[in-house]
């Protein structure tokens, strides 16, 4: 890609001039739909972000929600869906890595992972190829660095041959005294750069990310991948730990789509301030690199820093300890200008407001999605349920989650393959219940009514294990948007997701979007992942398998009328059909099903 005729029009007449190459370059990664949202922030004010526990909602790099008075909770949430088509392995481990950094920005220490990944069908070579090589990169980056990932679903769908998707958050534990936000503080601050050396991988990633991917996709667009090295994460985390230990950060980003010009422009962005930087001081890899590869690379495990200038000696010490390199590039300023030079002569000079903000939204047509016609198939009901029972999607995932260290860290008390994770929060004397995934069948038969039911499954999956939701992070994935069709189907998820966690009160304190999931296939169903975590006054809960002899119990109201649309057995036999009706109030429910599991006999 390149800076859009009507993008520069813009730029040039806000800098009164033509923009250099870095600023064109810059504003190009900026302005994607992957960092600017163009298409998709006029529909996210339809979600409940606010509540009582919700210290930083979203905005930031991760949400902040409160257990008590000192223990926070930090969630974020990414996808790194093309990438992971181009190369499994790496694309689906830089996708760990990205959102664990997300979380250290905040001050918390990481302690639990989730992947929802979605694949075309199970019997095509190619997708079983994408999904081992996804599996793979998840499991080795998340066992090196120690963090156990603990929930997740997997699922095949035709409309995901051409485009898989790779949802991967993160949840970190902090305290009140050590909660660090990505805004800018003080005028004449420092800015240090810390952890890997900076190289040519991921060039113009965030703009890779803004488009359909190609048929050539997987040779062309290799280098826009990143390369990820867990064990240089692993000491990034412990040495995150010991700044924040020191009191010696004063705000913090992590350095993903759009790198170093990322990072540093959105961080003095936030908090109205600017920023002096000189590329040639940032520590690098690879000889020969011109300004605009230096801010742009999406070189991995690397973090921006600000901080004061009498703790700069100090940071550097801790650093080096490490193993980990540390640049001082620049400073904070306090007139709002994001400037950049190379080697003393100025490469980019702009308000770092503008950068950050003012690319323009897209006013989109969209047409809202046709009911379903009503064609179900005859069928045996014992050849049905050995057909179900045997689908890829609702086999056990066993192979998948063994290969995750889901144990690590020892908090673990309710392992994977149940409704939700369960893990032990000693610092607030709770227990953290974690559930995550959405169901293609469900949002390519009833957009609205399949995001609904993705809200409250994942809220029932956290009652069935006693807990009370307590807030979520979203992931939409969506087609290309100028296809209107494709964004009625979009708009649907939206707006489903974000009434089924108001009607059950769970704030949306973070979330991902990422559209242009189109290929040459076609476009992915409307995918909109959920992970939502909840607490319970204890680390116990009762298993999903039977125990013994007892009495089986149905909450909920009965149905008077069955549907099948969105159904495993629809996708296996074919046919169509309306979307099941859904509660009306499925906050009660919830309610109910947690305060039934608590009981002493339920086993």
């Amino acid at each position: 890609m390149s800076l859009s005729d009507g993008d520069r029009e813009l730029v040039t007449e806000h800098l009164g001039r033509d923009p250099t190459q870095a600023e064109a370059a810059l504003f190009e990664n900026l302005w994607s739909e992957h960092c600017a949202y163009r298409s998709s922030q006029p529909l996210l004010g339809a979600f409940e972000t606010d509540g009582e526990d919700v210290i930083v909602p979203p905005g930031d790099d991760a949400g902040v929600v409160a257990l008590d008075d000192d223990t926070y909770i930090a969630m974020g949430i990414e996808s790194h869906n093309h990438p992971s088509y181009v190369d499994p392995f790496d694309g689906a481990a830089t996708g760990v890595g990205g959102i664990v950094r997300d979380i250290l920005s905040m001050g918390a220490y990481p302690i639990a992972l989730t992947d929802s990944l979605y694949f075309g069908d199970f019997d095509r070579e190619h997708s079983r190829y994408l999904f081992e090589g996804v599996v793979e990169g998840i499991s080795h980056y998340g066992n090196c660095i120690g963090v156990p990932t603990v929930a997740g679903s997997v699922a095949f769908h035709d409309d995901y041959e051409g485009n898989p998707l790779v949802n991967v958050a993160c949840v970190g534990l902090t305290d009140a005294d050590r909660l660090v936000t990505a805004e800018a503080q003080t005028p004449g601050n420092k800015l240090l750069l810390v952890g890997n050396a900076t190289g040519r991988d991921g060039m113009g990633g965030a703009s890779f990310a803004s488009e359909d991917l190609a048929e050539d996709a997987e040779t062309e667009d290799r280098p826009a991948v990143q390369v990820g090295d867990p064990y240089s994460e692993k000491l990034l985390i412990e040495c995150n730990e010991h700044l924040i230990d020191e009191d010696l950060i004063v705000s913090a980003r992590d350095l993903g789509a759009a790198g170093l010009g990322g990072a540093s422009s959105e961080l003095v962005a936030k908090g109205g301030l600017g920023a002096d930087i000189e590329l040639s001081d940032v520590h690098q890899r690879e000889p020969g690199m011109n300004g605009t590869e230096i801010l742009l690379s999406e070189s991995q495990e690397r973090m921006v820093y600000e901080v004061d200038p009498e703790n700069v000696d100090r940071v550097a010490e801790i650093a080096e300890r490490y193993e980990m390199g540390c640049s001082v590039i620049g400073e904070v300023t306090d007139d709002g200008i994001y400037h950049c030079t190379f080697e003393g002569e100025t490469v980019v000079e702009a308000d770092a407001e503008y950068l950050g903000e003012g690319a323009p939204m897209n006013d989109l047509d969209h047409v809202d999605p046709e009911p379903p016609e009503i064609d179900r198939p005859a069928f045996d009901l014992a050849e049905a349920v050995e057909t179900v029972v045997g689908a890829p999607n609702t086999a056990s995932k066993r192979w998948v989650y063994r290969q995750y260290d889901h144990e690590v860290q020892v908090r673990t008390a309710r392992r994977p393959g149940d409704d939700a994770a369960i893990l032990a929060i000693r610092e607030a004397e709770q227990g953290l219940a974690i559930s995550a995934g959405a169901d293609p069948n469900w949002t390519d038969a009833a957009p609205y009514d399949g995001a609904r039911a993705v809200g409250i499954e994942n809220a029932t999956n956290l009652a069935a294990k006693g807990a009370t939701p307590l807030a979520a992070v979203d992931c939409l994935n969506g087609g290309n948007p100028e296809k209107p069709e494709v964004y009625g189907r979009f708009k649907g998820i939206v707006d489903g997701l974000a009434d089924a966690c108001a009607d059950i009160d769970v704030p949306v304190v973070g979330g991902n979007v990422s559209l242009y999931n189109d290929s040459v296939a076609g476009p992915i169903p409307p995918t909109p992942t959920l992970t939502m975590v909840g607490t319970k006054d204890s680390y116990e809960a009762p298993p999903q398998a039977l125990s013994g002899d007892g009495t089986l119990l149905v909450i909920g109201d009965p149905v008077d009328d069955p549907a099948l649309g969105g159904s495993e057995l629809l996708a296996q036999l074919g046919g169509s059909d309306r979307f099941p009706a859904l509660p009306d109030a499925p906050g009660a429910l919830v309610e109910a099903i947690a305060d039934v599991v608590d009981h002493e006999a339920v086993t």
